[in-house]
This record gives structure tokens, C-alpha cells and sequence, in this order.
């Protein structure tokens, strides 16, 4: 059995090298000496997918390879490949490995009293974006939840926020609450996962003000300005730094009619619509794996692209502004804008045209408060 194991597990993990520059950033989950005595003797689960890796080994294998008992492991969005596309649910066949894989998006996002049944203990690995609408973070707020309802001790292996080193965006209104912002925080945090399980602990955000048994092992060698090439990419259409980079930005048009490249090499770096004025730039969305069914599949998009520029780790309205504007359309905004932006003001102030200038002052108030506030949960400076 365990030889199957290995083999699924193989097939799931990246070959993606390294990049320059990291060798030396440490994520948590290699600090074995840290938690393994946490885990030896008991039944273990694992909230993990294919980021979860120390070197070229996937930390399943790694803790079983240590006489660890593995009993089932939990899969967040994009499933344990990360190759599923956005907003499909997921099952396991029961023979695909020696324990229970479960799935935790779709109509089952938390892990229910029968699922947590035998778990003595709960390891969650994997690899964040550092942004409110990125799902894993919601994953973890589930798994926190049910550890605390089931008195089950959580042990969170950190890893980089490779948008760490910023904070931005209006902070979420509670009334805008879903799995793609679960917390009163803004679009770019600035937080690890282990900084933000903290906050949520310690803001008491969890259902009936519960608190999770949480044990964080930290990083070595990386701060919040240390910058940081994800060696594997977090999921299906995030593929390079510079995607990540300009995730936080370009995610709000996912509540607009404007495709954001699902579908092609360079989804989060280009942005376009059949009915865009400017047709200097096109691409064509199609089915491919991670992007099934994406947005104007088949059809020719005009827009705009960033592919042969740099990085630049920061939050900007412009692009939204500016393709609002050129549109002109009464239809450009959709429900689930109010869910990304996490409040209603944002549609109405570009709908008025206020500036990124103006936006930016009316969010602000709160920002400066949510600032104070995330400074009592730092883990690295």
C-alpha cells in the first residue's frame, strides 16, 4: 500500500526548480525537529495539496517515511494536484490512497464531527497567496473551527506571503461575508498563514467565539520584506510571480464581465473582453486543463497585458478604472464584485467615478486601524 502512496503523492508533487534566492528561506514544514515529537504516537490528519513540500518530497511522504500515522488527509480548492479548475468541486475514489482523502470545497468547505472522527491531532501546510479572496485561507478557518469544536490540537507549518511586504485595500464589511472573505481584514493582509491563524484566535473569529488548540512552527531565514519566488505555483492559473504580483489587483474583475485570461498561459496577466474598444491586444480563452469552462471561452477578448513586465507587489484601481470607463457598460459589474471588493462602496465609487486617489482616502480609516491591530499577531518582522 504504501508503495501506491508514494506513487500517487509522486504524481502530485512539482518538478518546478527552485528559484535563485530562496535556498536559504526555511518554511516551517522542514523544521521536522520542531514537530514531528507533536505528531509521533498519534493518529494524524493533514489539511495539505501539492504545495505542501520539504526540497522535492511531499510532506506526507516525508512524515510517513518517520514512522508518522497518517489517517486522512484534507484537500482545500484545486484539490490535492492543484490542477482542478476554480469553483469545481471534488471526490475521491476510496482506493486512490491507504486513508481517507477528503475533499474541503464545494457543498463540504469544514470537516464535520464524523470526517475529524479518530484524528488526534491536525497539520496544516499549504502555500498562501497573502490575499482575502485567496480560498486556502478560508480552508483554514474551517479546519481551525473544527479542531476547536472537536478539541483537536492544529499545528500550522508556516510558509512566505510573497505579497507580504504591503498592506492595502478596504477592510471587508461582515455583510459581504463568504469563502472568498471570511474576515474583517483588507484585500492584501500582509499576514502569513500562521499570523493570520493567530489574529483569527485572537479576535475570537471563529463560530461561538471558540478557540483552536494552535501550535505554529515558523519559518527560518524570512521576513515580511524578504522577497519570495514561489518555487510551485500555487494553483492552477497563478503560474509566475509576476501573476501572483498582480493577483490582488486584477482578481476584483472576476466580478465583472472583463476575462482575466482563464484559459490561456497568462491567466492574471492580461485582461480582456470581445467588446473592448481598444483591439490592438487580443487573446482567445479556451478549455484547458485548471481552466475549464473559462469566461468567453472560444471567443476573441480584446484588452490590455502586463507578460514582459516586472513584478511590481502593489494594489492598483487603475486597470479596473480604466477598462469601467472605456466600456461603458451597465452590465460591467456582477454580484459577486461585492463578495471580492468585500463591501458594496467600492462598485459605487467607480460607478461615479471617483478616483483611485479619492477611493483610496475612504478606505483608509480603517486600513490604519486594521494596521495597528496585525502588528499584535507578527511573527517575523
Amino acid at each position: 500500500m504504501r508503495k501506491i502512496l508514494y506513487y500517487v503523492f509522486a504524481l502530485a508533487s512539482c518538478t518546478h526548480q527552485a528559484q535563485p534566492g530562496i535556498e536559504s528561506i526555511e518554511p516551517g514544514a522542514y523544521q521536522l525537529g520542531a514537530y514531528l515529537p507533536l505528531l509521533q504516537g498519534k493518529n494524524v490528519g493533514l489539511c495539505v495539496n501539492h504545495s505542501s513540500v520539504i526540497g522535492g518530497k511531499h510532506l506526507t511522504d516525508s512524515l510517513i517515511s518517520h514512522g508518522v500515522a497518517v489517517e486522512k488527509v484534507f484537500t482545500p480548492e484545486h484539490g490535492f494536484t492543484g490542477t482542478t479548475s476554480d469553483g469545481i468541486a471534488i471526490t475521491y475514489e476510496k482506493d486512490q490512497a491507504p486513508f481517507e482523502l477528503v475533499s474541503l470545497y464545494g457543498k463540504n468547505k469544514k470537516p464535520n464531527r464524523d470526517q475529524m472522527n479518530g484524528i488526534e491531532i491536525m497539520v496544516f501546510d499549504i502555500q498562501d497567496v497573502g490575499t482575502r479572496f485567496y480560498t486556502y485561507i478560508s480552508t483554514m478557518h474551517y479546519v481551525m473551527e473544527a479542531c476547536a469544536e472537536n478539541q483537536i490540537p492544529l499545528v500550522i507549518l508556516d510558509r512566505p506571503n510573497p505579497n507580504g511586504s504591503y498592506v492595502d485595500g478596504p477592510v471587508l464589511d461582515t455583510t459581504y461575508r463568504s469563502f472568498v472573505g471570511m474576515h474583517p481584514i483588507p484585500i492584501v493582509h500582509g499576514l502569513t498563514v500562521g499570523e493570520l491563524a493567530k489574529m483569527i484566535n485572537g479576535e475570537r473569529w471563529l463560530t461561538n467565539s471558540a478557540q483552536c488548540d494552535l501550535t505554529i512552527i515558523p519559518m527560518k531565514n524570512w521576513d515580511h520584506a524578504t522577497p519570495y519566488s514561489l518555487p510551485i505555483r500555487p494553483s492552477p492559473n497563478l503560474p509566475n510571480d509576476l501573476s501572483i504580483s498582480l493577483y490582488p489587483s486584477l482578481c476584483l474583475f472576476e466580478g465583472t464581465i472583463v476575462s482575466v485570461g482563464r484559459g490561456t498561459n497568462y491567466a492574471f496577466q492580461q485582461i480582456g473582453h470581445p467588446e473592448y474598444p481598444d483591439t490592438s491586444y487580443s487573446f482567445t480563452p479556451t478549455s484547458i486543463e485548471g481552466a475549464k469552462w473559462p469566461p468567453h471561452q472560444n471567443v476573441k477578448c480584446y484588452g490590455i497585458n502586463w507578460i514582459n513586465t516586472s513584478p511590481s507587489y502593489e494594489l492598483s484601481l487603475a486597470p479596473l478604472i480604466d477598462a469601467y470607463k472605456k466600456m461603458n457598460r451597465e452590465d460591467f459589474f456582477n454580484d459577486y464584485f461585492k463578495k471580492l471588493a468585500g463591501t458594496d462602496e467600492l462598485e459605487h465609487q467607480i460607478r461615479s467615478g471617483m478616483s483611485e486617489e479619492d477611493i483610496r482616502a475612504s478606505w483608509q480609516k480603517d486600513l490604519d486601524e486594521y494596521r495597528e491591530k496585525r502588528l499584535n499577531y507578527l511573527i517575523y518582522n
